[in-house]
């Protein structure tokens, strides 16, 4: 099966950030793939999100740090619709405010990095034959300006340096995907209120914003980018 609609998977797609992007780009008319880790938890959020929706909504089962997983969607893409338009990698785990950097368990920073880093990593490299299909091509890191080198102080240091990581990531993807017109661009919502921003933070629509902006970009639209609400934020 093929569609018109541009082809979009979320990743962590179940909740907060995830959601609310699925949402809006669904309204948008996209086709989206929400995944989830536990597929019964994807298809609870499409069953929720799909009645107020233009676009299409399909659940799926992924777990980013796990390769058999990955190819198993990629290849159920393909079969299904022969590309991917847009990317918009958002698995992450343990915003770890609790803890310090010259004691927190490596262990724990391991598995962190699993997810916030190589996973987004191994989707990207997975699904890139199906985006150089595509005639808009979109890679968007969901990041953290936690991950900002410029502004960078102590705490969440799982997540923080899972972060930087990531923002690293973007930029070599970005440059080496450039002359295949594949935008990457990384996006901090901010803090947001959601069940990892915890209460207090924006409301989740506005975080999820600057995710559909850089999912939406236009074929002029910059690569290898830093951003929030569409403005560049600091390395």
């Amino acid at each position: 099966m093929s569609t018109a609609a541009p082809v979009t998977l979320v990743t962590g797609g179940n909740r907060g950030i995830g959601r609310e992007t699925a949402r809006r780009l669904a309204g948008l008319g996209h086709t989206v793939l929400l995944s989830a880790r536990r597929p019964e938890n994807a298809e609870r959020a499409v069953a929720d999100l799909a009645p107020g929706v233009r676009g299409a909504l399909v659940p799926c089962r992924l777990d980013v740090t796990d390769a058999d997983d990955v190819r198993a969607l990629t290849h159920r893409v393909e079969e299904e619709f022969g590309r991917l338009d847009v990317l918009v990698n958002n698995a992450a785990v343990n915003y770890d405010t609790s803890r310090r950097a010259v004691s927190v368990d490596l262990d724990e920073v391991r598995r962190t990095l699993e997810t916030n880093l190589f996973g987004a990593w191994r989707a990207t490299q997975a699904f890139l034959p199906l985006l150089r299909r595509s005639p808009h091509p979109r890679v968007v890191m969901v990041s953290s300006e936690s991950g900002s080198l410029e502004t960078m102080s102590g705490g969440t240091p799982a997540y923080g340096v899972s972060k930087a990581a990531l923002n690293a990531l973007t930029r070599k993807l970005a440059d080496e995907l450039r002359a295949e017109r594949i935008l990457v661009n990384a996006v901090c919502p901010g803090w947001t209120a959601t069940d990892m921003g915890g209460p207090g933070g924006a409301p989740v629509d506005q975080g999820a914003a600057g995710v559909v902006w850089a999912a939406t970009l236009p074929d002029s639209g910059p690569t290898g980018g830093f951003f929030r609400e569409g403005e560049p934020l600091a390395w």
